[in-house]
């Protein structure tokens, strides 16, 4: 079994495949991680993509197939992942769906499939690594969670429900390990030029970007740059944080 020194911790990032993601994979390998991307195998398409993006970075980003949806799935694709390269020091939760409909219209299947990614998948992650982070006295857990989550938006009651769920998980895992050498951290993006936000009607996305005080949308280097910054060994004072990353769109004390 390799190990994974100061230097050269091992990073999984969950949604690893999807825009952020991707970018936030690339930062860390940047920074001298070993990092794993984890996402559904079903995405041959997008995984194919994801090679050829990140193919100036060798060996050092690997992908691993799981449904972060399912517990045992979680466990078997991380215990994998340690076989093959050592402890895990570094979790980033980047997986997320959207099912968006208004409350009367959403179904409990929109309600529970986002719910079962975007939060059961943080816990379903987390609960697999936080025993070994905390046995080894390091760990770097950051939670993407979003804008929507502290701000609300029509038509994502589920949406942000989830979000603001997984800044309550972060404080109290922090609290539950913050004297174990292990922090765990929120992200909040904003708006940022992705698939996702790509998908939204063009004189709905203009609309969106005359609310941002800088004038753009954010891109997941903007995201990656707070993740690589939490995920530091020297950010072990920096603990039950929520970062935003939105460009002023929403500020708060």
């Amino acid at each position: 079994m390799a190990s994974s020194t100061p230097d050269s911790r091992l990073a999984v990032v969950t949604g690893g495949l999807g825009g952020l993601g991707t970018g936030i994979c690339r930062q860390l390998a940047a920074a001298g991680r070993r990092v794993v991307a984890l996402d559904l195998a079903a995405r041959q398409e997008r995984l194919a993509a994801f090679r050829r993006e990140l193919a100036d970075l060798g060996d050092a980003v690997s992908f691993e197939p799981a449904d972060v949806a399912d517990f045992d799935a979680c466990g078997a694709a991380l215990a994998r992942i340690e076989a093959a390269h050592g402890g895990i020091g570094i979790l980033v939760n980047a997986a997320g769906i959207t099912r968006d409909a208004s409350l009367r219209k959403m179904t409990p299947r929109q309600w529970q499939e986002l719910l079962r990614v975007n939060l059961d998948g943080v816990f379903n992650t987390c609960r697999h690594v936080v025993e070994g982070m905390t046995a080894r006295g390091f760990g770097r857990i950051v939670n993407i969670s979003s804008v929507n989550g502290q701000t609300g938006q029509f038509g994502q009651t589920n949406y942000a429900a989830a979000k603001a769920g997984v800044h309550g998980f972060t404080m109290a895992l922090a609290r539950e390990t913050a004297r174990k050498g292990v922090t765990v951290n929120t992200v909040s993006p904003g708006y940022c030029d992705t698939p996702m936000v790509a998908a939204v009607p063009e004189e709905i996305r203009a609309q969106i970007v005359a609310g941002i005080p800088v004038g753009r949308l954010g891109t997941p280097a903007d995201i990656a740059r707070a993740v690589v910054f939490l995920a530091a060994d020297d950010a072990g004072y920096i603990t039950g944080a929520n970062l935003p990353v939105n460009g002023g769109y929403f500020m708060s004390f």
